[in-house]
């Protein structure tokens, strides 16, 4: 009889234990589990501001007939890039402040010449922004597309 008593209280010292262990093992599971679905956000927020330079160095190719206005060109390629990433962009803290940097091997852009467009954009996390922003955690995104002139 004095066995099973010990083990009667053996198992009232351990009935807590189970959501002790649980309660680690879960916060590291979601902490792993929103780790990995911040990153693939910025992954693809990555992917679409590649795009978006595409779209916007596209847009700035294409044959304009003289005279030839270079600043609602630009308007026009900025235009192109702040649409695209308004319809894909990851954000949900508004609209995406991006920079748009617009560079021309030749303002007159000849067939042949170069038009270099970049976008960088400070990505916001979307979890936890706050503790993130604390640890020094805005990542800046980038994206750099040269396209000839046709």
């Amino acid at each position: 009889m004095t066995g099973h008593k010990w083990q009667r209280a053996s198992l009232h010292r351990q009935q807590g234990s189970e959501t002790v262990e649980f309660a680690i093992s879960a916060t590291l599971l979601f902490i792993l589990l929103f780790g990995i679905i911040e990153l693939s956000v910025a992954l693809y927020d990555k992917a679409t501001l590649t795009n978006a330079s595409r779209e916007g160095a596209r847009t700035g190719i294409l044959f304009r007939p003289d005279p030839r206005d270079i600043a609602s060109e630009d308007a026009a390629i900025e235009q192109a890039i702040r649409d695209y990433a308004e319809q894909y962009l990851i954000s949900l803290g508004g609209p995406a402040e991006m920079a748009i940097s617009i560079t021309r091997s030749d303002p007159n852009m000849p067939p042949g010449s170069d038009v270099v467009i970049t976008v960088d954009y400070p990505y916001q996390f979307l979890l936890l922004p706050n503790f993130i922003g604390t640890l020094g955690g805005i990542l800046e995104l980038s994206a750099t597309t040269t396209m000839r002139a046709e």
